[in-house]
């Protein structure tokens, strides 16, 4: 018979804990407690508290932001989670030295001190400035777009939700007109009486919601010259629908602004804007006003009166930040930027000759693939102004626009008559027209008409990027900020913000690049126990 060493499940016995000792030199956890207890300056929470003479003793901030930022760096972002980790486990209770503030007084801590958690940034980036991690070369700047705490279901623009509203009040009236006729009541329409009554209630509720939404909030508005309305949400007003490559969402913006040398995050924004053309300016302003308070560098991106490329930070950001604003913003400011637009890799020299092996293909209603034609095998004449399509058929043009970006194009059309006779139209058209066909168009096409404009300040990036230089700078670009997202929302497991509002999702995203920036104080930092 098999032999076990005897254990009793009901044995007690006490154990002696060092907290001290459980932080190990080297560790995350160590670095955190040392830049908490020994570098930040919290006096300024001090303000906050107005139990000097009477009330009950706070927590202590330095207790409060170890395990916040701890239960961050490992993905926990539940206050319930925080709290039930300090009474169970070693780490934490090492850093909150024993003490096991209550839920609520956490999640209060988190969102009810943005302002200290910039300031809180700031300082632990000049740690990052005295202990040289930083090396003022070039900044790449990106954004990650996550969700916010609201549901895209309630977004709309002001008519839109209207319209929501006026169908739920509907609804409402047809399931208590169909209640009131359930008159003879039996065992199943009982329960299909109260199911209609908890509907109609849920209902009225959810209407309410919205008409008290649209009396309070004027419509949102967007940017540019001609602002059309954007859609509002009824939770978070100040997120946004965004699209992203798994879909569209209801969400913020995470911008970080990314030093080369050791990925250390100078800069982190919650933008609640999908289109990042708009975030560039007020980055880099932010960039410059930080480093300026931090009494840095005055203009970090200085490039000298002669306008050196040589001098002054390089700023890098990929093409949704390329269009003539910010373009003209940089040129006039004399930012050393390399910013390319949606084309440039098509007018690199190894791709000239290049050609697509199989034309854009586009999905027919019964699943089936089929290729269409691309703008390049049609044949555009740009001085005469002509095109030909691949069935050697002339195109009628139509009257050059210019588009949202400035730039001139010229659109032409094919003639019904001639489209719908085509042995090529099956391959030219998504929509390929019947012999018997008077309506619609034949296919359309556009191009840009080069040389019938006065060169502007994106006509200066192109020249810049087009460059071996350019293109050799512009290629640092994604290994700086690219795994700095990876970390913060696949080590870190940041996948949604939990908080709603763009100040207390700012301070969040804040506090996820705080943590980024203490690993690198931690892997590269000189920490002097």
């Amino acid at each position: 018979m098999a032999k076990y060493i005897p254990y009793d499940d009901d044995e007690t016995r006490l154990i002696s804990v060092n907290f001290k000792a459980q932080l190990q030199r080297g560790s995350f956890e160590y670095a955190l407690n040392h830049l908490i207890e020994q570098k930040v300056d919290l006096k300024g929470f001090d303000e906050l508290y107005k139990n000097d003479h009477e009330g009950r003793p706070a927590y202590h901030p330095a207790i409060l932001l170890k395990i916040i930022l701890f239960a961050y760096s490992r993905g926990i972002t539940s206050s319930r989670d925080i709290e039930w980790f300090c009474r169970h486990h070693v780490i934490f209770m090492a850093l909150a030295c024993g003490s096991t503030p209550h839920y609520t007084t956490i999640a209060k801590f988190i969102s009810g001190h943005p302002k200290k958690v910039s300031d809180l940034f700031e300082q632990i980036l000049s740690i990052c400035h005295d202990q040289d991690l930083l090396g003022y070369e070039l900044f790449a700047i990106d954004g990650c777009k996550l969700p916010s705490n609201a549901a895209k279901t309630w977004s709309g623009t002001h008519e839109e939700l209207k319209h929501k509203k006026e169908k739920m009040e509907k609804l409402v009236q047809y399931h208590v007109k169909k209640h009131q006729a359930l008159d003879q009541l039996n065992d199943f329409e009982v329960k299909e009486a109260q199911h209609l009554q908890q509907s109609i209630e849920t209902l009225e509720k959810a209407a309410k919601k919205i008409e008290g939404f649209l009396s309070d909030n004027e419509p949102r508005m967007g940017q540019g010259k001609y602002p059309k309305e954007v859609k509002s949400n009824v939770t978070d007003n100040e997120s946004a629908k965004m699209k992203t490559s798994k879909g569209t969402i209801q969400g913020y913006n995470g911008v970080a602004t990314v030093d080369k040398k050791h990925q250390i995050i100078v800069d982190a924004q919650a933008i609640g804007s999908g289109q990042e053309q708009q975030t560039l300016i007020p980055v880099i302003e932010a960039v410059e006003k930080r480093f300026k308070d931090l009494a840095i560098n005055d203009d970090i991106f200085d490039t000298g009166s002669e306008g050196d490329d040589n001098s002054g930070v390089i700023l890098t950001g990929d093409t949704g930040f390329a269009n003539e604003d910010n373009m003209e913003y940089c040129h006039d400011n004399k930012i050393n930027a390399y910013i390319p637009d949606q084309n440039f890799r098509s007018r690199h020299p190894k791709f000239k000759d290049q050609k697509k092996k199989h034309p854009r293909p586009t999905r027919a209603k019964s699943g089936k693939v089929i290729p269409i034609f691309p703008a390049s095998d049609f044949k555009f004449d740009p001085v005469e102004v002509t095109c030909v399509c691949p069935a050697g058929e002339q195109l009628s043009p139509q009257k050059p626009r210019t588009d949202n970006r400035g730039t001139p194009r010229v659109a032409f059309k094919g003639r019904i008559t001639v489209c719908r006779e085509c042995e090529l139209k099956t391959k030219c058209m998504k929509k390929p027209l019947t012999p018997d066909s008077t309506k619609g168009c034949g296919r359309q096409v556009s191009f840009v008409l080069e040389g019938k404009r006065k060169p502007n300040n994106t006509d200066w990036m192109k020249h810049r990027i087009d460059t071996d230089e350019g293109r050799r700078i512009y290629s640092h670009r994604m290994w700086v900020v690219e795994p700095v997202f990876a970390n913060i929302t696949t080590h870190k497991r940041l996948s949604r913000f939990s908080l709603r509002g763009k100040t207390k999702v700012n301070a969040q995203w804040q506090l996820f690049c705080i943590i980024h920036n203490i690993e690198k104080i931690a892997n590269y930092g000189n920490l002097v126990a």
